[in-house]
């Protein structure tokens, strides 16, 4: 990994190219922030700002030379009006309850999780997660990290990981029943998460990048009103 730039606050390094994740046949560049500085919430939403994730520890950003596909979204939540299909969403799923647990590991959330990577990502590098694995990519030493448990009765059907940030929350993932895809659980974790950032008082739900050429991140974009994150500030959509 290669030194990208120095600032008298923090260093970015930047990776050599490689595969990208999203898109076939293109390749990627990703910028971590020094890992090697103490990182908290402060400088976890300065870099949400500009565009970066977090994964574990790691705070990144896709700088890729010749694609910009990969474009930060965050949902102005106190704006935010659901759409028709959304409302159903929401009405379809009332009978389930939400719980908050911090970020100590939980079997039932970890083999719910197994059983959601098998079943959407097959064969791919996710596939068959190790309790490490798991950890290392959901887990954080410094932030202020919540699981949100749903469930109906006692039956677990969905965990939403988030971060919450001085101006928001980040959706880091969620992962739920695969055989209960007919609720669109996805879809109602966020409006959850909309609806709790809400709650707090926060403005933004930062929901990573939006990518228009990507079936599978194309999602992102029905939440709106919105800001994207193109050429160095937001812009409204």
């Amino acid at each position: 990994m290669k030194q990208e730039r120095t600032s008298a606050r923090l260093l970015l390094f930047a990776t050599p190219p490689h595969d990208c994740g999203y898109l076939e046949g293109e390749t990627a560049t990703t910028v971590f922030a020094d890992p090697r500085v103490s990182n908290n919430t402060s400088v976890y939403t300065m870099l949400s700002r500009h565009g970066f994730r977090r994964s574990g520890n790691h705070l990144y950003r896709p700088q890729c030379e010749n694609c910009h596909a990969c474009v930060p979204v965050r949902v102005a939540v106190k704006a935010f009006r659901a759409r028709r299909s959304q409302r159903r969403v929401w009405s379809r799923n009332q009978d389930l309850s939400v719980h908050s647990r911090d970020d100590s590991f939980d079997a039932e959330h970890f083999m719910l999780y197994r059983r959601y990577i098998r079943a959407r990502h097959p064969g791919g590098s996710m596939d068959n997660p190790s309790e490490e694995q798991y950890q290392e990519f959901l887990f954080c030493s410094w932030g202020s990290t919540l699981f949100f448990e749903f469930r109906r009765k006692n039956r677990l059907f969905a965990v939403a990981v988030s971060d919450v940030l001085d101006d928001g929350m980040s959706a880091v993932y969620t992962f739920f029943d695969p055989a209960l895809s007919k609720r669109s659980l996805g879809s109602y974790a966020i409006l959850w998460q909309i609806e709790e950032a809400r709650r707090r008082d926060l403005d933004w739900l930062y929901l990573g990048y939006w990518i228009g050429a990507s079936q599978k991140m194309r999602y992102k974009g029905d939440y709106r009103p919105q800001q994207r994150f193109i050429d160095g500030r937001w812009r409204d959509y």
